[in-house]
C-alpha cells in the first residue's frame, strides 16, 4: 500500500476542521490542516455554544481550555419595537452534563482549538497552503495546495497523500465544487450589519431579538465584556452606507446615549444564507460545516452544526482508519448529519422571518404571543427550547427497537408491539437520540460526568444487571475487539453489591452508582433494560437485557464493524 503523509488532510482552519483533526488526534490518528489564511480569524462571527458541542469539547480534552471564553445559561428574549418580551428562551435543564446554551467568544475558542493539535504527534497546521487540486486515487487521495507569501502570491505547490480528505473551508467551498454536488435551499437578499464593541455599555448579560417593524436589530451581551449588535438592512439601502459614521450612530442611538464613545473592535456586513449540499461524500472526500450546509443565524446554530459534523464524522473516519469498520460506514454520515442540518435551517429560517414582519404581521404576531404566554404548555415551547429540533438518527447506525432490524430506526412502536416480554413504559424509543449524561460515582471516581467513566468510544450498559450475563464468549470476544466498554447501572446505595458481583464476571465491567436518580428515571420511562452507546454519545440500540447477544449483532451489522479475527 501506498505510503500516506498523513491520515486525513482537513481543508480549512475554521471550527469545524480544527474540531474534527483535535477528535481524530485523541484517537491516534494523524490529520494535516490547510488554510489559505496566513492566521486565524480574528474576529467574533458565532455567539452560541450549545451543550452537545460542549461534550463534544469534552471528548476532545479542551473544555477546561475553551471554559474560560464562555457565559453559561445565554438568555434570549424576544422583543418587539415596544420593548416587550413577545417570548423568552431560558432552559435550565442539564441533560447531557451542561447548561444547554452559553455565550463565547470564538476567536479565542478557536485559538485553543488550534492550540490542543500541538498534543498529537504527526497532526499540524500549515497556515498560507490554498487547495487547488483534489484526486480521489481510490485507495487514497491527493491534494494539492498553493503555498501562499504574506502577500496572498502563490509560491509554489504541494501535494498531501492521505487515507481521507474532509474539506471544512466555508460556503465557498472547494470541496464541495470539486465534488459536483448541488448546494440546495435559498439565499435572501437582506443584509446585515454587525458591530461589535468593548466595554460593554449596556451590561446585561442576556441576548435581544429586536422584532421591531421599523428595523429588526439583535443585541447580545457576550463574555470579557463584548456586546454586540446586529441591524438590518433596508433595500434601499446600499451596502456602503455603513461605512458611514453619521449612519451608524443613527443605528446605535435608539440603544446607547453617545454611540461616538463605543469602542468598535468589528464590524461587517453579511447575508443569511439557507442552503444544504445533496451529499456530504463523494468516495474519499467529504465536506462539514458550512461547506455543507449554511443557516442563519437566528438560533446561534451555525457553529454548532458544524460542530455535530465533526463530532459524527471523527469516531467513523476513526473506525474505518483503524480497520474495526468498512467503508460503508463513511456513508451514513450523510445519511445521519443532512436531515438534522436540513430541518435546523428551515427552523432558523422560520425565526427570520418572524423577526423581519412588517406592520401589519408585527402587530398580529404580537397579539399571537400575548396569547400563547398565557398558556403554560405554550410558553415553555419557548422558554424550554423544544422549538429547536434535537436530532434523532432515524437511519445509520441505529437499530429498530422493536424489531431489532439495523440501519433503520422508528420513533415509536405500537402500544404492545414489545409485548408479551414487556410492559412497556412508552410508545417512544430512545434509539436514535443522544443519551444523557448526569453525574455519577464508581469505584475510582465520586460525582464526576458519565462520559468521564464511560469514555469515548462504545459502550453497552445494563440497568441493575451484569452486562456480561446474556453475552455469549463469542460475544465477549467481539466486545474485546471493538473496545466496547461494558457498563452496569445501578442505584448508588447498591453500588458495593454491584462492584462486589462484577469480581465474578467474565470479562471487565465498570459499575456506575446513579447518585441523582437521573439514570433509574431514564430507564423508568423507556421499554428498555440495555442499551448501546455509539463513540458520539447516541443511542445505537435499545433492547431487553436478555437480548444482548441479538442487540449487539444487529449494532456491529449497522455500523459495518468487522469481525476478522474473531472466533465464530
Amino acid at each position: 500500500m501506498t505510503t500516506l503523509d498523513t491520515d486525513v488532510v482537513v481543508i480549512g482552519a475554521g471550527p469545524v476542521g480544527l474540531t474534527l483533526a483535535n477528535l481524530l488526534g485523541v484517537r491516534g490518528h494523524r490529520a494535516t490542516v490547510l488554510e489559505s489564511r496566513d492566521r486565524l480569524i480574528d474576529y467574533p462571527r458565532g455567539v452560541g455554544l450549545d451543550d452537545e458541542s460542549i461534550r463534544t469539547l469534552s471528548t476532545a480534552g479542551l473544555w477546561e481550555k475553551v471554559r474560560p471564553y464562555t457565559v453559561a445559561h445565554h438568555v434570549v428574549r424576544l422583543v418587539n419595537g415596544k420593548g416587550r418580551v413577545l417570548a423568552t428562551n431560558d432552559p435550565r435543564t442539564q441533560e447531557f452534563g451542561h447548561a444547554r446554551k452559553h455565550g463565547f467568544i470564538q476567536p479565542l475558542v478557536d485559538r485553543e482549538l488550534a492550540a490542543g493539535l500541538d498534543r498529537f504527534p504527526g497532526t499540524e497546521l500549515r497556515f498560507g497552503h490554498r487547495v487547488v487540486g483534489l484526486e480521489d486515487r481510490g485507495d487514497h487521495v491527493a491534494v494539492t495546495a498553493e503555498r501562499l507569501d504574506a502577500d496572498g502570491e502563490a509560491t509554489g505547490t504541494v501535494t498531501l497523500t492521505a487515507a481521507y480528505a474532509v474539506g471544512c473551508e466555508g460556503g465557498s467551498s472547494f470541496t464541495r465544487k470539486w465534488m459536483g454536488v448541488p448546494f440546495e435551499g435559498k439565499s435572501p437578499s437582506t443584509r446585515w450589519v454587525v458591530v461589535d464593541v468593548e466595554n460593554d455599555p449596556i451590561g446585561t448579560p442576556s441576548v435581544y431579538l429586536g422584532a421591531d417593524t421599523r428595523r429588526p436589530y439583535v443585541s447580545i451581551g457576550l463574555p470579557q465584556g463584548i456586546r454586540r449588535w446586529e441591524f438590518m438592512l433596508h433595500d434601499d439601502e446600499p451596502t456602503e452606507r455603513v461605512d458611514d459614521p453619521a449612519f451608524m450612530h443613527s443605528l446605535l442611538e435608539r440603544h446607547v446615549p453617545d454611540p461616538a464613545a463605543l469602542t468598535v473592535i468589528n464590524q461587517r456586513t453579511f447575508t443569511h444564507h439557507g442552503r444544504v449540499a445533496a451529499s456530504f461524500r463523494k468516495g474519499r472526500v467529504l465536506i462539514a460545516g458550512d461547506a455543507a450546509h449554511l443557516m442563519p443565524v437566528w438560533l446561534g446554530q451555525g457553529w454548532n452544526s458544524g460542530i455535530r459534523d465533526a463530532t459524527n464524522l471523527a469516531w467513523k473516519l476513526t473506525s474505518v482508519l483503524d480497520g474495526s469498520a468498512d467503508a460503508a460506514l463513511l456513508d451514513t454520515y450523510t445519511e445521519e448529519r443532512r436531515r438534522h442540518a436540513a430541518d435546523m435551517i428551515d427552523v432558523n429560517m422560520a425565526a427570520g422571518t418572524i423577526m423581519k414582519m412588517g406592520r401589519f404581521g408585527g402587530g398580529l404576531r404580537d397579539a399571537c404571543a400575548v396569547v400563547l404566554n398565557l398558556v403554560p404548555r405554550w410558553k415553555s415551547y419557548f422558554t424550554d427550547l423544544r422549538f429547536k429540533p434535537m436530532p434523532r438518527y432515524a437511519a445509520g447506525v441505529v437499530v429498530d427497537q422493536a424489531t431489532l432490524a439495523p440501519g433503520t430506526a422508528r420513533a415509536g412502536f405500537k402500544r404492545g408491539r414489545l409485548a408479551p416480554f414487556t410492559d412497556s413504559a412508552g410508545e417512544l424509543s430512545p434509539v436514535g437520540l443522544q443519551f444523557i449524561q448526569p453525574r455519577v460515582s464508581t469505584a475510582d471516581a465520586t460525582d464526576v460526568l458519565l462520559d468521564e467513566v464511560t469514555g469515548d468510544w462504545w459502550t453497552l450498559a445494563t440497568w441493575g444487571t451484569d452486562p456480561t450475563a446474556f453475552l455469549s464468549p463469542a460475544d465477549l470476544a467481539l466486545v474485546r475487539r471493538h473496545r466496547i466498554a461494558l457498563v452496569s447501572f445501578v442505584p448508588e446505595t447498591q453500588r458495593a453489591w454491584a462492584e462486589q458481583r462484577s469480581a465474578g464476571s467474565p470479562a471487565p465491567v465498570t459499575v456506575v452508582g446513579d447518585s441523582t436518580g437521573a439514570l433509574k428515571n431514564w430507564f423508568d420511562t423507556r421499554a428498555c433494560g440495555l442499551v448501546v452507546l455509539r463513540p458520539d454519545r447516541f443511542v445505537a440500540a435499545a433492547s431487553l437485557t436478555v437480548q444482548a447477544s441479538r442487540t449487539l449483532a444487529a449494532v456491529l451489522a449497522a455500523g459495518s464493524l468487522t469481525t476478522e479475527g474473531v472466533p465464530a
